[in-house]
């Protein structure tokens, strides 16, 4: 048996570094690099002296901890956050419950057009945030709107779907329309994973559809639940294109609706790209902490459950 050259043996095991090359530079320059200059940005304030006029008249100095604190005191930011709370307790289980009924729905054996009615669920969610959320705008407004028309035809009284506690759930419906089919394709992916055998057997042993969904394919498609509520956490965290699309059709809509139009008013309307970095790291921060520990408690509730 012979042996390969000392040399090509060691271009051989290098291989794999190199193709990681391009992707390691496109993380550090797009992913990494950005991160760590926000980071530096929070720690840092802009000094003014006199009139802030001429040169040397602003100056950025070290700011330490101030930003951060002043961030957590901020009741704009904090108010955000809770609306943000109230806004995710109404998409997140929407979402995903339509989500696993339809994919339920698609796996059922002799379901006819699943190949249309699969794409028709999906199509909303190749669907830009900012368009949904103009076209669902214009359907809320009671001078344009045929569902509100149909009402006030009907004798009924038209609600204020952009005032009050009806705003939330027409944010909630704009999220839920496009959210709800990419969830449905991960999780139905993971049903049709599923081996026909165990359905079979489930079927042999007298087992009706819905048990077969309750028993079965519900419990085995818990990974894809716990990875598309993970999605749905981080995404509710980040709203922003749906509140700062509609408010020119509300009043009811502040600039600083959610914590992510707090940073972005903060960064580009007044001007204080230091305060906004601060806001930016916590809002990342609790974003990181919550997946972590959810994931954290999937994972231990997994093990027991394999355990048992």
């Amino acid at each position: 048996m012979t042996r390969a050259p000392r040399g090509k043996a060691s271009g051989v095991r290098s291989a794999p570094y190199v193709f990681l090359i391009p992707a390691t530079v496109l993380f550090l320059l797009f992913f990494a690099l950005p991160i760590g200059y926000a980071v530096h940005l929070s720690f840092r304030r802009t000094e003014v002296k006199g009139l802030g006029l001429g040169k040397g008249a602003r100056e950025e100095i070290w700011a330490g901890l101030a930003n951060y604190t002043d961030a957590l005191s901020d009741p704009e930011l904090l108010h955000g956050a809770l609306r943000i709370l109230g806004y995710g307790a109404i998409v997140v289980p929407v979402m995903l419950g339509l989500a696993l009924l339809f994919a339920l729905l698609l796996d059922t054996d002799g379901l006819r057009v699943r190949g249309f009615t699969r794409l028709a669920i999906f199509l909303p969610y190749a669907i830009p945030g900012v368009i949904a959320a103009l076209m669902w705008g214009f359907l809320y407004l009671p001078d344009v709107s045929p569902f509100l028309y149909v009402l006030d035809a009907m004798g009924l009284p038209e609600p204020d779907l952009l005032d009050g506690g009806p705003l939330y759930l027409s944010l909630a419906n704009i999220a839920v329309w496009g959210g709800t089919g990419f969830n449905m394709i991960v999780i139905y992916t993971s049903l049709r994973a599923i081996p026909a055998e165990i359905f079979e057997a489930a079927r042999l042993d007298g087992c009706s559809q819905l048990q077969i969904a309750l028993r079965i394919k519900i419990p085995m498609v818990a990974p894809s639940l716990i990875l598309t509520f993970f999605f749905s956490i981080i995404a509710t965290l980040q709203v922003f294109s749906e509140p700062t699309t509609l408010k020119p059709l509300t009043n009811s809509l502040s600039t600083t609706w959610s914590p992510l139009m707090k940073v972005y008013q903060d960064a580009f309307v007044n001007n204080d790209i230091h305060a906004a970095s601060a806001q930016a790291v916590i809002i990342a921060l609790v974003t990181l902490l919550l997946s972590f520990g959810f994931l954290k408690a999937a994972n231990s509730r997994t093990k027991q459950g394999d355990s048992r």
